[in-house]
C-alpha cells in the first residue's frame, strides 16, 4: 500500500496504542468523536481502513460507500455490526482481536459463577440490613458438577482452563470444531450437554443460528435442572422463555453479563423493558452485570496490541 494511501478512520473511542503504533508505522489516523452515521458515510470514501467497537453498524450503506477500504479492524470479538459477507465480496479484509479479551471474559464468568452458586450477593444484601441468614444462604459447590460449554473458541477455552482447579467435569460442544479435547475438556455432543450439565456456559457469536438458540424449547431438552451463564451476547438467549424456566425451577440460576435489551453499541438498555427483564431485576437467583465481562483495565490494552499486531502483519501495511 502506497505511503498516499494509508488514511484509517478511527469510529469508536479506541486505546491510545492504537493510533500511537500505526501512525508510527506510517498510517494517518483521523478521530472525529462527534460523528454520527451520516457524517461516516460522508468521508468514508477517503479511508483505506476503519478501526470500530460498535459505534455504528458497517452495513452495505456504509461499505457501498468504501470505494478505498481495504480493512476493517474490529476492536473485540463479535463481529455481527459488520456485514462481513459484503466485506469479503469487495476484497475487504475483517480483522478482530477476540483474544485480546479472552482472560477476563473467563475470569468473570467464574466470578459469576461463584456468587450465583453460594448466593453471595444475596448474602450481602443480608448482612447489611443486619439480617444473619445462614441455613438460607448454604450454596453449592463446583466440584464434581458437570460444565457444559457451548462454543469453544476463545471464550470457551480460556473458561475451560480455569475450571480445571475446581475439579469439574467439563464438557464442550462447537459446530464448526472437531478434535479439540485438550486436557482441559472433553469434546462431546450437544445432546450429552443436555442430558447431563448442571452448569451451561454460552461462548457463541450472535449469528442466525445463535439468535435466541436458548429458547423453551432447548431449555426442556436438559434432564436436570441447571444454572445458566451467558457472557456471550444478549439474544443468544430469549429472556421470556428464561424467565419462566427460571419461575418453575428448570434454570436454578441465571448469570447474565449480556441482555437481549441491549443497543447495537451495547451501550445502554432500551428504556421500554418488559415484564420479563422486571423479574430478572427483582429475582434473587439471578446476578446481573452490564456487559462489563471483557472490559478489564488489562484487557483494554491487549486489545488494542492484538489488531495492531494484525493490521501491521496484514498484507496491507506491507
Amino acid at each position: 500500500m502506497s505511503q498516499g494511501a494509508r488514511k484509517i478512520l478511527l469510529i469508536d473511542l479506541v486505546h491510545p496504542i492504537i493510533p500511537e503504533e500505526l501512525s508510527r508505522h506510517g498510517f494517518s489516523c483521523d478521530f472525529f468523536p462527534d460523528y454520527g452515521r451520516e457524517d461516516f458515510l460522508r468521508v468514508i470514501d477517503q479511508y483505506t481502513g476503519v478501526i470500530v467497537r460498535s459505534k455504528i453498524r458497517l452495513d452495505n450503506e456504509f461499505l457501498s460507500r468504501a470505494s478505498k477500504l481495504k480493512f476493517i479492524g474490529r476492536v473485540g470479538s463479535g463481529l455481527e455490526n459488520i456485514d462481513v459477507a459484503c466485506a469479503q465480496k469487495k476484497g475487504i479484509l475483517c480483522l478482530n482481536s477476540p483474544e485480546g479479551n479472552r482472560d477476563a471474559v473467563a475470569e468473570h464468568a467464574v466470578g459469576m459463577l461463584l456468587a450465583m452458586m453460594n448466593n453471595i450477593n444475596r448474602a450481602d444484601k443480608e448482612v447489611r440490613s443486619g439480617r444473619w441468614i445462614r441455613e438460607g444462604n448454604r450454596g453449592n459447590e463446583i466440584k464434581g458438577k458437570t460444565v457444559g460449554i457451548i462454543g469453544y473458541g476463545n471464550t470457551g477455552s480460556a473458561f475451560a482452563r480455569r475450571l480445571k482447579g475446581f475439579e469439574a467435569n467439563v464438557i464442550s460442544f462447537d459446530t464448526y470444531k472437531t478434535n479439540y479435547s485438550d486436557g482441559n475438556t472433553r469434546e462431546t455432543t450437544l445432546q450429552e450437554i443436555c442430558d447431563t450439565a448442571d452448569i451451561l456456559s454460552l461462548h457463541v457469536p450472535l449469528t442466525e443460528e445463535t439468535e435466541f438458540m436458548v429458547d423453551a424449547t432447548f431449555i426442556q431438552k436438559f434432564r436436570k435442572p441447571f444454572w445458566l451463564i451467558n457472557t456471550s451476547r444478549g439474544k443468544v438467549v430469549r429472556t421470556a422463555d428464561l424467565a419462566e424456566a427460571l419461575k418453575s425451577g428448570k434454570v436454578r440460576g441465571a448469570a447474565l453479563d449480556v441482555l437481549e435489551y441491549e443497543d447495537s453499541s451495547f451501550e445502554t438498555l432500551s428504556r421500554d423493558l418488559p415484564r420479563d427483564f422486571r423479574y430478572l431485576m427483582e429475582a434473587e437467583n439471578v446476578i446481573l452485570t452490564p456487559h462489563i465481562a471483557g472490559w478489564t483495565h488489562e484487557s483494554n490494552v491487549r486489545l488494542a496490541e492484538v489488531l495492531v499486531e494484525k493490521v501491521l502483519n496484514s498484507e496491507i501495511a506491507k
